[in-house]
């Protein structure tokens, strides 16, 4: 079946994708563009959300696994392959997906692309590559762990969210993660990467059709060769939906010490609308870029260029699917940490009585959308926006439409999002200090 993308008034900057759903619940994106490579990105609506406490690192683990190869490839034949054509393939797993991707040249892609789709649908999973690849994941744990920017972002989302997922970390912890059997994870894999459960993007310099094509018998012939378990458990049974968690009620603080660290950390975060509401999300993203993305920006200037309060301070509105968190960060010396939360709460309180001029307004709409447009250049930029999108929101028409959406915000809108999300007098509070003093 073959989606067609409805008109809208609002005019998009992106050319509009070919999305078609085959009878196995396949979905498959497709677009030709001029730029001579062709990306296919395979998105699975499976990540560290969905997994529950005993598995935590389940679908991360997965990831690495996949490219242990097939019955019909031998370990490191996919990554040979590829290279051997000049290709570049690489995953990653994040709460809400997994994504697997190769870009090749054109005349490439067709010998290329199945051999993607066997090692997602079919891999081995083997008992002794299992136990010899935990050991690369518990290290990479413990490089987590040891990095002090990931261990902030990691207290900070234990900070935002008390029940939701968001606060566990993707990779999991040491003790779950040595836990895991060979057969859990055949059965993790078995019941989540089905093919209703994938998005299939190709984007690049080959008609629509053949791209479809090409992907289309590359499913056919590698579930034709799968063979499941009819033992295998439904891992989905221990995942528990959440509601989304309601906004702080009062200043909630968290203070650690890092000696590590050669200057303290202040995280501010609030509790917002996520993917599920995905029209709620694009006035937060210009409030982050009002307030702190880009020289210009209002506490850039105020606390790094003017007073030199702080060495850096950045705000990001980050969309999970269930929920999203709205933060304000810097990094700035210890003395200076509440006379900045002061401040910044100054700033917020400025921002809802009086509404941004039309001028600042205007520049920043200008550069959230351009570099919303900026970042969907090359094919494989592409193929992560279509995918991300259909995936984490089921369509493609919020991803065609945003810059659009952008440009049409009024001060109004602005205005009243700070009112709404971003109260000064409830909000989580990370200090974390380099020392005790």
């Amino acid at each position: 079946m073959t989606v067609a993308i409805a008109d809208d008034p609002l005019q998009s900057a992106l050319a509009v994708p070919t999305v078609r759903r085959l009878e196995n619940g396949l979905t498959i994106i497709a677009q030709q563009t001029p730029v001579d490579a062709v990306n296919l990105s395979l998105w699975f609506r499976v990540g560290s959300a969905i997994e529950s406490d005993t598995i935590n690192g389940m679908a991360h683990f997965l990831e690495h696994m996949i490219f242990k190869g097939t019955a019909r490839l031998s370990p490191g034949e996919f990554e040979r392959r590829i290279e051997a054509r000049g290709g570049v393939t690489n995953a990653a797993t994040s709460q809400d997906y997994t994504h697997f991707y190769l870009t090749s040249a054109p005349q490439d892609f067709a010998a290329l692309a199945p051999l993607q789709i066997e090692l997602v649908l079919n891999p081995r999973l083997a008992k002794a590559d299992f136990a010899r690849e935990r050991s690369v994941v518990l290290e990479e744990i413990l490089r987590a762990h040891d990095n002090p920017r990931r261990r902030t972002f990691s207290r900070s989302m234990a900070v935002a969210f008390e029940k939701l997922p968001y606060r566990r970390p993707v990779l999991g912890t040491t003790d779950v993660v040595e836990s895991f059997t060979a057969q859990q994870m055949r059965d993790f894999h078995q019941y989540w990467y089905q093919p209703e459960r994938i998005t299939a993007v190709a984007v690049g310099n080959l008609p629509v059709e053949q791209l479809i094509q090409t992907i289309t018998q590359g499913f056919e012939q590698a579930l034709a060769r799968r063979q499941l378990s009819p033992d295998s458990r439904n891992p989905a049974t221990q995942v528990r939906r959440s509601a989304p968690e309601p906004p702080f009620q009062k200043i909630e603080r968290h203070t650690y010490v890092d000696a590590s660290l050669q200057q303290a950390r202040l995280v501010l975060s609030w509790r917002v609308p996520g993917l599920a509401e995905v029209e709620r999300t694009d006035v937060l993203d210009v409030l982050a870029s009002i307030l702190a993305r880009g020289r210009l920006s209002r506490l850039v200037q105020d606390l790094r260029e003017q007073q030199q309060l702080v060495t850096s301070i950045a705000a990001s509105n980050m969309s999970y699917w269930q929920q999203g968190v709205f933060t304000i960060a810097a990094n700035l010396p210890t003395k200076n940490i509440e006379k900045v939360e002061l401040a910044i709460i100054q700033h917020l309180q400025q921002l809802q009585a009086t509404p941004v001029t039309v001028t600042e307004l205007k520049r920043v709409q200008t550069q959230v959308a351009n570099r919303y447009v900026f970042g969907s250049e090359s094919p494989s930029d592409l193929a992560g926006l279509y995918g991300y999108y259909q995936t984490l929101t089921g369509q493609l028409h919020h991803a065609l439409i945003y810059p659009a959406i952008i440009q049409r915000l009024t001060p109004q809108d602005i205005q009243s999002a700070a009112q709404t999300y971003l109260s000064p007098r409830a909000y989580g509070a990370l200090q974390i200090f380099p020392d005790r003093a």
